[in-house]
């Protein structure tokens, strides 16, 4: 592959084109200042507004939400796993019915793999815009978002509409349901019962590692976060490795799924068959199956990085109860 072909599978983090339209809670005060991104996949996007950046399937979707401080993204969930790992900023991850159930504040580096079956929102609670990277299971990222029912009711009163094709109606543009189409119809109590809410202790430690604990651990060879034999111990279509200066090497080798490279800290120089290229924190690489590749720190300092392969498992559901 040569460098010009691989630069079509690299998103700069300064070329990231965001959505604040995206979303359900597009207009509802707390929320309407966030912006999401799709990076690799279509996304859950509920408007035609959001770029795709790379729309080859992988297995998985690779997104972000970027927020200033004191934003929220409202309680919802998905079919499939979502996992999210913090790029900049402090941030709290809380879930349940209500988002009372449990909360994790993660910072820079830290990763967790939510339990889908349950509702989840997060919110910057640094002082500075931040910004998290998202992994979606499954090619169609789960078939869209469930929301909590009180997230709809607020967005109608400021003017958002979801209809039941998955599709959001501005009614501030003058824009209204199509013939045919109703509204996405609320959880029922009973669907809101069987609802799992777990406690914080329920979720830790199993489903979040610390960035810290991650570079100690891939001190002499990568660290397997999340996995069938991961420190996250999960199999949701996709697999999760971190990598640090100690731990990577310039021996080439390919995976025969796509796979994914994003720095968390340093600049890293990719490797391929064909040519090479660096990456910085913020920037997401796609290297396609069979490809032989290296990725090793270019600078001095800090190095770390996340990279990303498909299974070829179901994207199936992580909480275990």
């Amino acid at each position: 592959m040569t460098p010009t072909e691989m630069d079509s599978r690299i998103v700069r983090y300064g070329d990231l084109q965001p959505c604040k339209t995206a979303f359900i809670d597009a207009h509802t005060p707390g929320s309407d200042q966030k912006e999401n991104f799709t990076i690799i996949g279509g996304g859950v996007s509920e408007s035609p507004d959001q770029h795709v950046h790379i729309g080859i399937p992988h297995g998985f979707n690779i997104g972000a939400a970027g927020q200033p401080p004191r934003v929220t993204n409202s309680l919802h969930d998905h079919h499939t796993a979502e996992a999210f790992f913090v790029l900049s900023g402090k941030w709290r991850f809380f879930w349940g019915r209500w988002g009372d159930a449990g909360e994790v504040t993660l910072e820079e580096g830290d990763i967790i793999n939510i339990p889908t079956g349950i509702f989840r929102g997060f919110e910057n609670i640094g002082t500075d815009y931040g910004m998290i990277m998202a992994i979606l299971g499954g090619d169609d990222a789960g078939g869209g978002v469930m929301w909590a029912p009180q997230v709809i009711e607020n967005a109608a009163e400021h003017g958002l509409i979801l209809g039941e094709n998955g599709k959001l109606y501005d009614t501030k543009r003058q824009q209204k349901l199509p013939e045919g189409v109703a509204p996405m119809p609320l959880m029922s109590d009973e669907e809101l019962a069987k609802r799992p809410e777990p406690t914080t202790a329920d979720v830790l430690p199993n489903h979040v590692a610390r960035y810290w604990d991650l570079m100690a651990l891939a001190d002499k060879k990568p660290a397997k976060v999340i996995g069938e034999n991961g420190i996250l111990r999960d199999k949701p279509g996709f697999e999760v490795d971190f990598i640090t200066r100690g731990s990577a090497t310039e021996a080439k080798h390919s995976h025969k799924y796509p796979s994914v490279l994003m720095p968390m800290r340093g600049h890293w120089k990719v490797t391929w068959d064909g040519g090479s290229s660096t990456i910085a924190p913020g920037d997401t690489m796609s290297v396609p199956e069979n490809l032989a590749h290296s990725a090793v720190p270019s600078m001095t300092g800090e190095a770390s990085l996340y990279h990303i392969v498909a299974t070829g498992d179901p994207a199936g559901l992580t909480w275990k109860g």
